[in-house]
């Protein structure tokens, strides 16, 4: 297995992360209201499938669905963190996490952002860890360099801002 120790689950739940549970697992997970960062992680490190549309919900009429071809560029060889997310503002962790889970499953849910993981024919094996930190948007960001370090500029797989890849 070829896991990069920084971003591993092993070296994530070193630096306080918590949870390490599947989505469907969220409701009855206790995961802090406040503000914090969380990641989804994706265990396997064998290529991924991708499904021909997403399952995740539509927001203000925008289709989540991308093409498959476009998934598999955006897709990051050897990571297993595929998404690096913060919830700050009036939006606490549970809060945030409760929207990205129900937009996975279809429903009406504030939540764009990180909606490439949905159309992982697997994401009902990705598993979601977050810390809690009152400076969110620094720790997404010092996570977000960490990654693009090791990953030659790369951002994770459902992160689409800040990239330098062509869209």
């Amino acid at each position: 297995m070829n896991l990069t120790p920084e971003l591993s689950r092993q070296a994530l739940a070193a630096r306080g992360f918590r949870g390490f549970v599947p989505f469907r697992d969220l409701p009855v997970s206790d995961v802090p209201a406040g503000h914090g960062v969380y990641v989804v992680i994706r265990m396997a490190v064998s290529p991924p499938s991708f499904l021909s549309s997403s399952p995740a919900g539509h927001l203000k009429g925008r289709n989540p669905s991308v093409a498959p071809c476009k998934l598999a560029d955006a897709w990051v060889d050897g990571a297993t963190v595929v998404y690096v997310g913060k919830a700050e503002g009036r939006n606490g962790l549970r809060q945030r996490l409760t929207e990205y889970r129900r937009h996975g499953t279809g429903q009406r849910a504030g939540h764009w952002g990180g909606r490439y993981i949905w159309q992982l024919a697997d994401s009902d094996t990705l598993v979601v860890a977050w810390r809690p930190t009152a400076h969110a948007s620094k720790a997404e960001q010092a996570l977000l360099d960490e990654f693009k370090i090791i990953y030659h500029d790369a951002l994770p797989f459902a992160n689409l801002r800040n990239s330098t890849r062509n869209r």
